[in-house]
């Protein structure tokens, strides 16, 4: 039987270990109360939009907000679970999950990937030129590779996808 593929589990452990600060201190921002955050996070959040040109993070629109609730409350419980396990190595019963987060994660990115490639933001923060779209596209697009590796691993790899006969009795 194969082992687990220690360097992509090291991999996704990071991802998702870096992804429980990112969601709570950055990406829940335009759904929480200000108030909530200290004037760094604020400033730090219109720092990012002003220099990536990403409107969507200061005035999401709404289609962007649900993805933000879908990432509060379906991806943020499963960061520490997926951490833990990929970090641990070697548990199969993640594929599952991992394969319905791949999914998922990867599904929302593809909008919001074609809003920053094909949305006219001449009366607004958003990109204005070629170069800044491929930019603001180049900070996203971990969020979609990542996802579709773990897609790949969960599918392809024998480790996950071997499954084991039961003897009989």
């Amino acid at each position: 039987m194969a082992a687990a593929p220690r360097w992509r589990e090291r991999l996704f452990a990071l991802y998702f270990l870096s992804h429980i600060p990112v969601t709570l201190l950055i990406d829940l921002q335009p759904l929480l109360p200000a108030s909530l955050y200290p004037f760094a996070l604020t400033e730090l959040l219109q720092g990012y939009a002003a220099a990536f040109r990403d409107p969507m993070m200061l005035q999401p629109p709404e289609w962007f907000k649900a993805f933000i609730y879908c990432e509060a409350f379906l991806q943020l419980p499963f960061f520490p679970i997926a951490a833990y396990t990929f970090l641990k190595g070697g548990c199969k019963w993640i594929r599952t999950p991992a394969i319905i987060y791949s999914t998922h994660v990867a599904t929302t990115l593809v909008p919001i990937l074609a809003h920053i490639l094909l949305h006219d933001f001449s009366e607004n923060l958003g990109p204005q030129t070629l170069r800044e779209r491929l930019t603001l596209l180049c900070i996203y697009i971990p969020y979609l590779l990542i996802p579709l590796l773990i897609l790949y691993t969960m599918l392809c790899h024998p480790h996950y996808s071997h499954v084991e006969k039961r003897k009989r009795k």
